[in-house]
């Protein structure tokens, strides 16, 4: 069983950054696919951004393409996200979650998930 545990949310005005981080414990860190979600008010859950075991490879939604970067610290067993550029648009509550893999674009991949945290961007 994983725990995930994500912090780094709150209130940015449109332009600025936020860094996302999660911290996951109860299981081998390195052997999942690590994923950010996130959803926004009304809304279905929607994939932003994975990174694979080690790192080597990473995915990302096409809206957040060249503003946002995911890594990983397997020695920490971390997950991050950086948000630049940051829009209304991506107000959103964001997860973070565990894959034992598949789809990593797929919420039905993730086994194991976060309680979110919300990220306001004011226009």
């Amino acid at each position: 069983q994983v725990q995930l545990v994500e912090s780094g949310g709150g209130l940015v005005q449109a332009g600025g950054s936020l860094r996302l981080s999660c911290a996951a414990s109860g299981g081998t860190f390195s052997s999942y696919v690590m994923g950010w979600f996130r959803q926004a008010p009304g809304k279905e859950r929607d994939f932003v951004a994975a990174i694979s075991w080690r790192g080597a490879r990473t995915y990302y939604a096409d809206s957040v393409k060249g503003r946002f970067t995911i890594s990983r610290d397997n020695a920490k067993n971390t997950v991050a996200l950086q948000m630049n550029s940051l829009k209304p648009e991506d107000t959103a509550v964001y997860y973070c979650a565990a894959s034992s893999g598949g789809v990593v674009t797929t919420g039905r991949t993730y086994a194991y998930w976060g309680q979110g945290t919300q990220v306001t961007v004011s226009s």
